[in-house]
């Protein structure tokens, strides 16, 4: 009744509202002001937030400044137009005006391709790139996992860091190692280092989740579950906010959520376990559900153009940089160091088939049973031997694996260190 008496697109009923013995009814203007992104950028520095990010001004007209570190990670989702692109610049901007290159790293996934083209000028600034691959935002579904899995082994190694140490995150673990009293002593296999935070940041986890599926959901969860103590922080985004690119695992490990307009209702449960983004305005409208909150807080997002992106990252284009992106662990590393443990279980054609494989750049478990005269079961577990040692890629389905080695003389450095 309300809303027809106001001619309203849609109103919010907030019983009690957070803080006050009273009932809200929040009913949006007919027009919706714009949130400019300089006006809210302006305030991030006046926050002692780890990781500030700027959303943009509550319906009190309060700037919003969030904290990625105490998330300790984020999932939007928001249908087409909604504002989601804007919001993930927003993310990406904050802290490029908050932090210094050696305190931060994006690992950037863009299966669209277009979205988040603009940073890669930042590659020698701000990002991070894995040795396997020959991209710095990432594009390709299969190049997503070997970057994820790139990032999980690099919060193994940093555990084994604090670890050695003896704190128990980041933070400590950086003061600790910048001074020279209280700095662990550096060995062979280990140096002490101040960390960068490391922002993984993936813009439509949609395509990954149909194309990959489990594949990257593993990777994803295990960072979700004990990246946040090493600094490794995920900002998942999608325009399908259902049941199956959002999965039960995914979103039991992200606490903290934005919903853009979306949809329907069921949308709007899958993404804030409640009803009410689907009567969103869109073009920057969102609800922000902070880790620990039972309801969410209207906010609309600050608005920054691509001419505005442009020109920040030209700007850090034409500071000093570093002399190549910062760089993630190599897979072949870590898979050389699991099979050297149990070369002695390798069969006996395991080279034979590396070989042919890389021969001819074919992956299937089939090609191996037809050129080598195997059975199934042996040509399958030789199969997952040339996965560990990096010769081939993870299984996708039914489709044949990725070949990881270009040529005969790479592969016989491979065969050589095992």
């Amino acid at each position: 009744d309300i809303a027809l008496a106001l001619a309203a697109k849609g109103i919010r009923i907030i019983a009690p509202i957070p803080g006050k013995s009273a009932i809200g009814v929040e009913i949006p203007n007919a027009q919706a002001s714009m949130v400019n992104a300089r006006s809210v950028l302006a305030k991030v520095h006046e926050t002692k937030a780890e990781l500030p990010i700027a959303l943009g001004k509550t319906i009190s007209g309060d700037v919003y400044v969030a904290d990625l570190s105490k998330m300790p990670h984020l999932l939007i989702a928001g249908s087409t137009g909604s504002g989601k692109s804007v919001g993930i610049n927003m993310i990406i901007t904050s802290l490029l005006y908050t932090k210094h290159p050696s305190e931060v790293k994006f690992c950037l996934v863009d299966p669209k391709k277009i979205e988040l083209s603009f940073y890669n000028k930042l590659r020698r600034h701000y990002l991070a790139a894995s040795p396997d691959l020959n991209e710095e935002i990432i594009t390709e579904p299969q190049n997503a996992i070997l970057m994820l899995k790139s990032v999980e082994y690099e919060m193994e190694r940093r555990y084994d860091k604090l670890s050695k140490a003896a704190v128990r995150n980041i933070v400590d673990y950086n003061k600790k190692v910048s001074n020279p009293d209280t700095k662990p002593k550096d060995t062979e296999t280990m140096k002490h280092y101040p960390l960068p935070y490391i922002i993984v940041i993936v813009d439509e986890l949609a395509d990954l989740m149909i194309t990959a599926g489990r594949e990257v959901e593993e990777p994803i969860t295990r960072l979700a579950q004990l990246a946040r103590a090493v600094g490794i922080h995920l900002v998942l985004a999608t325009q399908r906010p259902s049941v199956n690119v959002i999965t039960g695992v995914i979103k039991a490990n992200f606490s903290a959520r934005i919903a853009y307009q979306v949809a329907t209702k069921i949308d709007s449960r899958t993404i804030l376990d409640m009803n009410g983004a689907e009567q969103l305005l869109g073009r920057g409208d969102m609800l922000f559900l902070p880790t620990g909150s039972p309801k969410p807080i209207r906010i609309q997002n600050a608005f920054i153009s691509t001419e505005e992106v442009e020109r920040i990252t030209n700007y850090i284009y034409s500071q000093p940089a570093f002399s190549k992106p910062y760089q993630l662990p190599s897979l072949y590393d870590k898979k050389k160091s699991s099979i050297s443990n149990s070369a002695d279980d390798l069969d006996e054609r395991f080279e034979e088939a590396a070989r042919i494989i890389v021969r001819y750049q074919q992956g299937s478990v089939s090609f191996l049973q037809r050129k080598l005269q195997l059975g199934y079961s042996r040509a399958a577990r030789i199969m997952d031997q040339l996965e560990e040692a990096g010769i081939v890629g993870p299984n996708d389905g039914s489709k044949a694996r990725t070949i990881l080695v270009e040529n005969e003389e790479q592969l016989e450095t491979i065969l050589r260190s095992l």
